[in-house]
């Protein structure tokens, strides 16, 4: 029997992840209307990987009896003002859900629910490397953005990214 709690806290990051799919469906747009097709697939890999970790939540969730409990997934209501505050803002979410995936390893391991734990080790890991992956991109852009063939040479490392399905077996 799953912690009231932590079932609650479980249903959340469902959300989340599904919200975070939508969120870089929005910058995904954002760098298609400004003729940046690399930093598009970026983003449109990146909402697949998201889609997939609400996915992985459920699955979780179901083989544990928890039960689900969908919300409304927000709207992005993220401003996109220019290349690297949508970069900036992609950083801050996934500090945002780092934060969220700890808030929920720390109530499991509260009330010793040794399963969520182990399942969330996957995510904590998964979380160092989006956050550097998000860190890295700032870093790029800063370094190449500002010339248009440093940028265009970005865009074409970006366009190379494939989605694959997250690694993880529950």
């Amino acid at each position: 029997m799953i912690d009231a709690k932590v079932s609650k806290l479980l249903n959340e990051q469902v959300n989340k992840e599904f919200y975070s799919a939508y969120l870089y469906l929005h910058f995904a747009n954002y760098f298609t209307e400004v003729g940046l097709a690399g930093f598009a697939n970026w983003y449109t890999v990146q909402a697949m990987e998201e889609r997939d970790h609400a996915m992985l939540f459920v699955k979780y969730m179901q083989h544990n009896g928890i039960p689900l409990q969908y919300e409304a997934i927000a709207k992005p209501e993220a401003s996109l003002l220019s290349h690297r505050h949508v970069l900036l803002g992609g950083l801050q979410h996934e500090q945002f859900v780092t934060a969220s995936i700890n808030a929920i390893y720390e109530s499991a391991y509260v009330v010793r629910d040794f399963r969520t734990m182990q399942f969330l080790d996957w995510f904590v890991k998964e979380q160092g490397e989006e956050e550097t992956n998000a860190a890295d991109l700032i870093k790029k852009l800063d370094l190449f953005g500002g010339d248009p063939k440093g940028l265009y040479m970005l865009d074409q490392e970006l366009a190379g990214r494939v989605y694959g399905p997250p690694s993880l077996v529950l």
